[in-house]
Protein backbone atom coordinates (compact mmCIF):
# COMPACT_ATOMS: atom_id res chain seq x y z
CA UNK A 1 0.00 0.00 0.00
CA UNK A 2 1.53 3.61 -0.66
CA UNK A 3 2.46 5.25 2.28
CA UNK A 4 0.08 8.11 3.36
CA UNK A 5 0.27 11.15 5.52
CA UNK A 6 -1.17 14.65 5.75
CA UNK A 7 0.50 17.77 4.10
CA UNK A 8 2.93 18.11 7.45
CA UNK A 9 2.89 22.01 6.19
CA UNK A 10 -0.88 22.16 7.54
CA UNK A 11 0.76 20.94 10.87
CA UNK A 12 1.91 24.77 11.60
CA UNK A 13 -1.97 25.96 11.34
CA UNK A 14 -3.87 22.62 12.03
CA UNK A 15 -1.29 20.38 13.84
CA UNK A 16 -4.21 18.37 15.42
CA UNK A 17 -6.32 17.87 12.53
CA UNK A 18 -2.79 16.65 10.71
CA UNK A 19 -2.37 14.34 13.43
CA UNK A 20 -5.88 12.43 13.50
CA UNK A 21 -5.13 12.38 9.52
CA UNK A 22 -2.00 10.47 10.13
CA UNK A 23 -3.46 8.56 13.54
CA UNK A 24 -6.70 7.78 13.02
CA UNK A 25 -7.59 7.81 8.82
CA UNK A 26 -4.45 6.75 7.61
CA UNK A 27 -2.88 4.61 10.62
CA UNK A 28 -6.11 3.15 11.26
CA UNK A 29 -9.17 3.02 9.00
CA UNK A 30 -6.74 2.56 6.25
CA UNK A 31 -5.58 -0.18 7.68
CA UNK A 32 -8.00 -2.49 8.83
CA UNK A 33 -8.34 -5.61 7.15
CA UNK A 34 -11.81 -5.66 6.20
CA UNK A 35 -10.89 -4.25 2.60
CA UNK A 36 -7.80 -4.22 0.29
CA UNK A 37 -5.57 -0.92 -0.14
CA UNK A 38 -6.48 -1.28 -3.89
CA UNK A 39 -10.69 -1.63 -2.71
CA UNK A 40 -10.75 1.55 -0.95
CA UNK A 41 -8.20 3.59 -3.20
CA UNK A 42 -11.41 2.73 -5.51
CA UNK A 43 -14.16 4.02 -2.83
CA UNK A 44 -12.41 6.82 -2.31
CA UNK A 45 -11.60 8.12 -5.68
CA UNK A 46 -15.39 7.13 -6.21
CA UNK A 47 -16.37 9.39 -3.35
CA UNK A 48 -14.03 12.12 -4.09
CA UNK A 49 -15.41 12.58 -7.54
CA UNK A 50 -18.92 12.14 -7.33
CA UNK A 51 -18.59 14.90 -4.68
CA UNK A 52 -16.20 17.19 -6.75
CA UNK A 53 -13.33 17.43 -4.33
CA UNK A 54 -10.93 17.94 -6.81
CA UNK A 55 -8.53 19.02 -4.78
CA UNK A 56 -8.27 16.00 -2.93
CA UNK A 57 -8.74 13.77 -5.65
CA UNK A 58 -5.93 14.08 -7.34
CA UNK A 59 -3.81 12.80 -4.48
CA UNK A 60 -5.82 9.46 -3.93
CA UNK A 61 -5.89 9.11 -7.74
CA UNK A 62 -1.97 8.77 -7.25
CA UNK A 63 -2.65 6.19 -4.24
CA UNK A 64 -5.09 4.52 -6.43
CA UNK A 65 -2.62 3.64 -9.28
CA UNK A 66 0.17 3.04 -6.46
CA UNK A 67 -2.52 0.63 -4.85
CA UNK A 68 -2.99 -1.64 -7.93
CA UNK A 69 -5.65 0.05 -9.68
CA UNK A 70 -5.34 0.56 -13.69
CA UNK A 71 -6.00 3.45 -15.90
CA UNK A 72 -8.51 1.06 -17.25
CA UNK A 73 -9.87 0.77 -14.19
CA UNK A 74 -10.07 3.99 -12.83
CA UNK A 75 -11.43 5.12 -16.14
CA UNK A 76 -14.31 2.85 -16.15
CA UNK A 77 -15.36 3.76 -12.69
CA UNK A 78 -15.15 7.35 -13.49
CA UNK A 79 -17.56 6.45 -17.06
CA UNK A 80 -19.79 4.70 -14.15
CA UNK A 81 -20.03 7.06 -11.65
CA UNK A 82 -21.12 10.00 -14.26
CA UNK A 83 -24.50 8.45 -14.43
CA UNK A 84 -25.20 8.53 -10.81
CA UNK A 85 -23.09 11.12 -9.48
CA UNK A 86 -22.86 14.50 -12.82
CA UNK A 87 -21.17 14.19 -15.76
CA UNK A 88 -19.49 17.44 -14.85
CA UNK A 89 -18.07 15.07 -11.68
CA UNK A 90 -16.63 12.79 -14.06
CA UNK A 91 -15.61 14.39 -16.60
CA UNK A 92 -13.40 16.70 -14.07
CA UNK A 93 -12.29 13.09 -12.79
CA UNK A 94 -11.26 12.30 -15.83
CA UNK A 95 -9.25 15.08 -16.86
CA UNK A 96 -7.48 15.10 -13.47
CA UNK A 97 -6.62 11.41 -14.20
CA UNK A 98 -5.20 12.43 -17.10
CA UNK A 99 -2.74 14.49 -15.74
CA UNK A 100 -1.99 12.51 -13.43
CA UNK A 101 -1.34 9.87 -16.13
CA UNK A 102 0.99 12.40 -17.44
CA UNK A 103 2.91 13.16 -14.93
CA UNK A 104 4.15 9.65 -14.26
CA UNK A 105 5.29 8.60 -18.01
CA UNK A 106 6.79 12.10 -18.14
Amino acid sequence: MAKQSAPQELAAVAPKLVQLTDEVLFQDVWERPGLSPRDRSLVTVGVLAALYRSEQLPHHLGVALDNGLTVEELSEAITHLAFYAGWPNAMTAITLLKRIVDERSA
